[in-house]
């Protein structure tokens, strides 16, 4: 049985920062989350001139995971619970804030000095209450540690967590979470299967794919009917994307700031936590 589309979610300007703007399809006016995916932003392709100086300020997270998709580019993370890591193109890293934690990200020093393209996508992977005040961790995966799935001429999707036709993906989750991310030339045909229930999202990147039948362009973000299973797709043009699926979690949310927990309440304590201090520090 197919998948109904749900929604169609354009990506809006959002800013980030002074600096930095992003595409933000989820959260969106006329859909909120599909619990665990609670934001995604997508960084389109930017030029960094040489001898550019730019990196996000240490900020703080509790509560979820932040997962950022290289696309273009590289990238350095630091954070207070002593992780200091880069990605690369294709690459995928995933840091669980827990029960707090200071970070830092931006283009790495050699990327800045020489010049040169960034692009990236980063999602919000929500987790059960009862994790929430887990001890955070960081972990990663290069593009050649992540299993290609759906293989045929023409498609190179990879696999960067989850159980997914045969294989399984390097990072970890506390509830079953699938994310695949990759491209397909013009012309190409795959089916995606997604278990009925859970929520399942696909994410246009770049070009323009033909999904059950409609005609979806770039930095829109479809969102499907939990029953079915079938997704077909297309490429109309040359398409890069980012599919995902996953259990859904069944408790409240509430998002502010860098914080996803489970009550306002909750909220309003990571807010003066940080503020006194409680999440330690990250030089700049």
């Amino acid at each position: 049985m197919k998948k109904s589309i749900a929604h169609i979610l354009a990506g809006r300007e959002k800013a980030i920062t002074p600096e930095e703007t992003v595409l933000q399809p989820l959260p969106h006016k006329d859909f909120r989350f599909a619990n665990p995916f609670i934001v995604l932003h997508h960084l389109k392709p930017e030029t960094i001139p040489a001898g550019a100086q730019f990196r996000i300020h240490p900020h703080p997270h509790r509560g979820f995971a932040p997962v950022t998709f290289m696309l273009q580019g590289e990238g350095y993370h630091k954070d207070s619970a002593g992780h200091d890591a880069r990605i690369k193109a294709g690459d995928v890293q995933w840091m669980f804030a827990g029960k707090g934690i200071m970070h830092s990200e931006g283009p790495t020093k050699e990327l800045l000095q020489s010049g040169g393209i960034q692009e990236l996508v980063q999602l919000w992977i929500n987790v059960p209450k009862a994790h929430k005040w887990d001890n955070p961790f960081y972990q990663s995966a290069t593009r050649d540690q992540q299993p290609r799935v759906l293989q045929q001429e023409g498609v190179d999707l990879r696999l960067a967590s989850g159980e997914y036709d045969g294989a399984t993906g390097p990072l970890k989750s506390f509830t079953p979470v699938i994310t695949i991310s990759g491209s397909i030339q013009r012309g190409g045909r795959v089916q995606f299967t997604s278990t009925p229930g859970y929520w399942t999202l696909l994410y246009i990147i770049k070009g323009r794919a033909c999904i059950n039948q409609e005609s979806i362009d770039s930095y829109n973000l479809v969102v499907f009917e939990q029953a079915g299973e079938e997704i077909i797709l297309t490429a109309e043009e040359d398409t890069q994307l980012l599919f995902l699926s996953a259990e859904p979690i069944t408790e409240p949310v509430a998002a502010k700031d860098n914080f996803v927990m489970n009550t306002q309440e909750e909220i309003e304590q990571a807010i003066a936590d940080y503020n006194n201090g409680i999440f330690g520090t990250l030089p700049y």
